[in-house]
C-alpha cells in the first residue's frame, strides 16, 4: 500500500513548483485531479523552449510536473464551473495552488472561503515572495524569486564571474519537496483533529533557507561571493582537468593530507617548500592560498577527469566529477538506486528523475501518462453525479471543456 493511498488532492496549479508538489503526492499514492482553465497550464507548451515535442502523446516538459494526475477543464468564473470545483473540494483532503490570493478571492477559492465551506480541507500554496510585505502580490518565478532575490545567484557565483545559468526550475523542484513535507504534516494533524490547515511556502524563503550557512556566517564577516582562488582550504575546491571537465575535491583536513595530496598529483616542489605552505592557518595568514591553488591548477590539468578520480578514490580522498546531465544518464549508481527511471513514449524510452524520497513498501514508483487537457472532464463529472445531458450542456455553454489536443512536435 502506498503511504498516501486514499488521500484526495485537487490541483489548481501552473508551471513547476506547485504542480510538482501534487505530482509527488501522486507518486506516493494520492488521487490527484488537476483543474485547468480553458487556456490550459502554460507549461503545456514549454517543450518549445527545449526543442522537445509537446503533443498529447509526448510532452515530458509538462509531464515532469504532472504525471499521475487526472485532468479536468473548468471555467471557474461560471456558476457551473465553480459548482464542479466545490463538489471536488468537498471530497478532497488537500487543495494545492500557486494562484495569487487576489485571483483566488475573485474565484471564491481563497483560504478564508474554503476553510469556512470545507473545514477539513488542507490549503497548500506556493507564493513568490510570501504572504506579507509590499511585494506579497508581486508576480515571480523560480529564477527571479528563488535564484535572484533569494540570494542563490549572488552567493554561489565565483567572484568576478557572471551568475550561473541554472536548468529551469532549479528552485521549483526543491520547493515542491518542502511543500509536500508540510502537507504530510498537515495530514497527520488532520488525522487527530479532523481539521484542515493552511500550508504555504514562498520561493524566496526557500532559497534563503537553503543558504543558511551563508546567512548566519556573513554577519560575522564571512562574506560572499567567494573566489575559488581564495578558499580557506585549497583541498576543498573545484578544478578543471586535461579533458576540459570540472571535478570537485573535498579533503577537509589540509594539514593532514598535504604531503599525500601533492605526492599524488606530482608536485615534489611543494613537499620541499617552507612549512608555511603546509599548515592551513599559516598559509591563510600569509595570504598564500592563491599560490597553492595555482600550483594545483597546473598539476591537475595534466590528468583527465577519469584518471584523477580513479587515483583519488583509490587513495580514499573524496573527489567527484562535476557531472552534466549526459554524464548522469550513464551513472550506474543513479540507476542502481532508482534515481533515474525510464518511461515509454512514442519516440522511445525517456529518462525522468523520481522524487528522492523512497519507501520500502512502495518499491519503484509507478508513473501514469495521461495528461491531455480535459481528458477526464466527463468521467470526473459523471463520478460527481452529473448526467450526460448536464455534462453536454456544460460543455456547450463553455462552463467546462472536454479533451483538447496539442499537435506540435520537434524536428
Amino acid at each position: 500500500m502506498k503511504p498516501l493511498q486514499g488521500v484526495k488532492v485537487i490541483d489548481l496549479t501552473t508551471y513547476l513548483a506547485a504542480p510538482t508538489t501534487a505530482r509527488v503526492l501522486g507518486e506516493w499514492g494520492a488521487d490527484v485531479i488537476k483543474i485547468e482553465s480553458g487556456k490550459g497550464d502554460p507549461a503545456r507548451t514549454q517543450g518549445a523552449v527545449f526543442n522537445m515535442p509537446f503533443t498529447n502523446d509526448e510532452n515530458l516538459a509538462f509531464d515532469v510536473a504532472n504525471l499521475n494526475k487526472k485532468f479536468i477543464t473548468l471555467n471557474l468564473k461560471s456558476e457551473t464551473g465553480r459548482e464542479v470545483a466545490y463538489k471536488l473540494l468537498a471530497e478532497a483532503d488537500v487543495f494545492v495552488t500557486n494562484t495569487r490570493n487576489k485571483s483566488l478571492r475573485n474565484l471564491g477559492l481563497d483560504w478564508e472561503t474554503l476553510h469556512e465551506k470545507f473545514p477539513h480541507l488542507i490549503f497548500a500554496q506556493v507564493t513568490g515572495y510570501g504572504e506579507k510585505g509590499p511585494e506579497k502580490d508581486t508576480a515571480g518565478f523560480d529564477v527571479t524569486c528563488y535564484m535572484a532575490r533569494g540570494g542563490v545567484f549572488g552567493t554561489t557565483v565565483n567572484r568576478g564571474d557572471a551568475p550561473m545559468i541554472p536548468t529551469n526550475g532549479f528552485g521549483d523542484f526543491q520547493v515542491s519537496m518542502a511543500l509536500a513535507s508540510g502537507i504530510c504534516a498537515a495530514l497527520y494533524q488532520k488525522s487527530k483533529t479532523g481539521k484542515g490547515d493552511r500550508v504555504t511556502i514562498s520561493l524566496m524563503h526557500a532559497a534563503i533557507y537553503a543558504l543558511s550557512t551563508g546567512i548566519i556566517s556573513a554577519q560575522y564577516g564571512n562574506q560572499y561571493p567567494k573566489s575559488r582562488k581564495e578558499v580557506v582550504n585549497p583541498f576543498n575546491n573545484v578544478f578543471r582537468t586535461k579533458d576540459n571537465k570540472w571535478v570537485c575535491v573535498c579533503c577537509p583536513e589540509y594539514d593532514r593530507d598535504y604531503e599525500k595530496f601533492f605526492t599524488l598529483i606530482g608536485c615534489p616542489e611543494m613537499l620541499e617548500k617552507p612549512d608555511v605552505y603546509k599548515k592551513c592557518a599559516d598559509m591563510n595568514a600569509a595570504g598564500l592560498n592563491n599560490e597553492v591553488i595555482d600550483v594545483m591548477d597546473a598539476a591537475i590539468a595534466k590528468f583527465t577527469r577519469a584518471e584523477l578520480m580513479k587515483m583519488f578514490k583509490e587513495n580514499d580522498m573524496p573527489c567527484e566529477a562535476a557531472n552534466e546531465p549526459v554524464d548522469i544518464y550513464e551513472d550506474e549508481q543513479a540507476w542502481a538506486n532508482d534515481m533515474l527511471v525510464k518511461i515509454p513514449y512514442p519516440s522511445g524510452d525517456r529518462i525522468l528523475a523520481p522524487n528522492p524520497i523512497q519507501f520500502e513498501s512502495m518499491g519503484t514508483p509507478e508513473f501514469v501518462i495521461g495528461g491531455s487537457q480535459g481528458a477526464h472532464t466527463k468521467s470526473i463529472m459523471t463520478e460527481l453525479g452529473y448526467t450526460e445531458e448536464q455534462i453536454e450542456a456544460a460543455i456547450a455553454d463553455g462552463s467546462v471543456q472536454g479533451e483538447k489536443g496539442l499537435n506540435w512536435t520537434s524536428n
